[in-house]
């Protein structure tokens, strides 16, 4: 069985080593884009099994990322979840109405990172 491959849109280099660290240490092979443009792009080449989304990025944000990937038929199916700081009350909301399928706050529990990504990456 090959291993699902994860695109880590993250513009903080420690956030995405230590995602990449807890995600390939179980079983899933990522890749990074380091803002929104680079994301959409690198979703539309490598067409992943999961999109990790962080939204607040330089170039293009998470949420314009995110509605330009979920308007996309060749990559809307793909889970696409938020990786956020912003956790104020309608952040949730507001990354649910652009299109991601779930919202994990910052700092993240990485068991839990893992347990959402199991749980998303199984449905594509």
């Amino acid at each position: 069985m090959s291993r699902k491959r994860v695109l880590v849109v993250e513009d903080n280099m420690d956030t995405y080593e230590l995602v990449r660290f807890i995600l390939e240490k179980n079983g899933y092979e990522t890749f990074l884009a380091m803002n929104g443009r680079d994301g959409v792009n690198a979703a539309k080449k490598q067409v992943p099994d999961l999109i990790i989304m962080d939204m607040s990025m330089p170039e293009m944000d998470g949420w314009t990322a995110t509605g330009i990937i979920k308007k996309d038929p060749q990559v809307s199916f793909i889970p696409l979840i938020a990786l956020t700081a912003h956790a104020l009350p309608g952040d949730r909301q507001r990354a649910m109405d652009a299109g991601c399928d779930e919202y994990v706050t910052k700092p993240m529990d990485l068991l839990d990172l893992v347990d959402t990504v199991d749980l998303w990456a199984s449905k594509h």
